[in-house]
């Protein structure tokens, strides 16, 4: 049941950011430069404090509930105290507005996960399963919060929990485990939500495609230098606003919105003081060298530079230029309800207004701690980067065993089996709509000595 609830969560804190790199010099064919959008600050300390203890998800699963349901020996509980000590480090406990102690899942449900048995904090989480209807377990909760009765303050505090999840239920799940639906989520809850003041609507009042279009969760490292959020450059304004659209799931009305919002600027604060971890796996140094200077030839210009002064260029690349699956930046144009709704609402008022645009194309990420965070593209289609400097290689199916321990040292990346057909939810299957791992075949036509010079390059960043 947990690996359910917490493979859909904490999906709304993806690449903020507040300070804008100077971009290398002549922006390449193909591609357009985000201008950046002036950004509230905050005090990184408090914005730890509450993203880990605070109760921005306001309803959840009362807190006898959970110590029946999953305990609280937690080995990985962030060295919390108080309710939230042996709490895992994917929940928060807190106190709902009627005074019941619940626990709720935080941001780090999707924004940390493990690597060589460590866990990385701000790491994406890319073992997640979202490939099934979680409305079975979400009953088996409400029945145990019921014996509570149906009158108590039990099943307040948890009910609204229980309605935002279940009503996106039918529109959530993926064709494969480890990507995530976080557009789908959104678009979803926003359906249910009155534009002016965030109430709930019983009946929802746009269709949500039931096609869910996959994304692989970013680092958070990445989001200091990043100018727009979301692969393809889609959130502009105020970062904190845009990325507290997390609490759509629980939040009463416009106005705990708002007590929500003055926290997120000290979210922001403290996401933008992640770090990439360091690549612990030995390195040629003859080899790096030479990677770099290819690497500044070929690359660079889209991903920027990483020695001292670093540069970002903040490109967005056109669809048709990049060449990777354009289902997810064509989704916006089909279906335009999600981001004209959002545009509408509460999100858009002065000040720090947030805004959803779409734009056909990607942009082109940072490449810090690259080495990290397997697999790539933007859905997650290919498995290394090895792989992804060869298009020509990249396998049509593939599967891999979920073992965060189980990484390849040579090509970067998982570990995989090539399969000759979809067998089962943990095969990647690229013939999907939506899961393509064409396109970026910019290095396509390195030799073999170079790619690998330039994966030992990345290997150092």
């Amino acid at each position: 049941m947990k690996t359910f609830i917490i493979g859909i969560f904490g999906l709304a804190i993806i690449w903020a950011a507040c300070k804008h790199e100077d971009t290398i010099a002549g922006t390449p064919s193909g591609t357009t430069y985000i201008e950046p959008s002036e950004q509230r600050t905050g005090d990184a300390a408090k914005g730890y404090d509450y993203l880990t203890n605070g109760n921005y998800v306001s309803s959840g699963i009362p807190l006898g509930v959970y110590k029946l349901a999953f305990g609280t020996a937690a080995k990985e509980d962030l060295s919390r105290t108080g309710d939230n000590q042996g709490i895992s480090y994917v929940f928060n406990a807190s106190t709902a507005s009627n005074g019941v102690k619940i626990v709720s899942n935080n941001c780090f449900s999707c924004h940390a996960e493990h690597l060589n048995g460590q866990l990385i904090v701000g790491l994406g989480n890319n073992t997640g399963d979202n490939t099934r209807d979680i409305t079975a377990q979400f009953n088996q909760l409400d029945a145990a919060v019921k014996l509570y009765g149906i009158n108590s303050p039990e099943w307040a505090a948890y009910y609204p929990f229980s309605r935002g999840f279940k009503s996106i239920a039918p529109y959530i799940q993926t064709n494969v485990q480890g990507v995530n639906p976080a557009d789908q989520i959104f678009a979803a809850l926003s359906s249910f939500r009155k534009s002016d003041d965030l109430t709930w609507l019983n009946t929802p009042q746009f269709t949500t495609p039931k096609e869910v279009v996959p994304t692989d969760v970013p680092a958070w490292w990445l989001m200091k230098k990043k100018n727009a959020l979301y692969y393809d450059g889609l959130g502009k304004g105020d970062f904190a606003r845009l990325s507290m659209a997390t609490a759509l799931v629980t939040m009463k009305d416009s106005s705990e919105a708002r007590q929500i919002d003055a926290h997120f600027p000290d979210v922001m604060a403290w996401i933008r003081t992640v770090q990439p971890p360091k690549n612990p796996n030995p390195i040629d140094a003859t080899l790096v060298a030479q990677g770099k200077t290819v690497f500044i030839s070929t690359c660079a210009k889209c991903h920027g530079t990483y020695d001292a002064p670093q540069t970002y260029p903040n490109l967005l690349v056109d669809l048709n230029y990049i060449g990777t699956d354009s289902t997810l930046a064509t989704a916006y144009f089909t279906n335009p309800d999600y981001h004209t709704w959002y545009n509408k609402s509460w999100f858009n008022q002065k000040p720090n207004a947030a805004q959803l645009l779409p734009n056909r194309g990607y942009v082109a990420p940072p490449l810090d701690g690259i080495w990290a965070t397997a697999p790539y593209l933007h859905n997650g289609s290919v498995p290394t980067l090895d792989d992804l400097l060869n298009s020509t290689q990249r396998p049509k199916y593939w599967s891999r065993t979920f073992d965060n321990s189980d990484y390849d040292k040579v090509k970067v990346g998982w570990n995989y089996t090539v399969q000759t057909s979809k067998k089962d939810n943990q095969t990647y299957d690229t013939t999907l709509k939506g899961y393509g791992n064409g396109g970026h075949t910019f290095s396509d036509g390195l030799s073999a000595s170079d790619r690998k010079a330039v994966i030992e390059y990345l290997k150092t960043l």
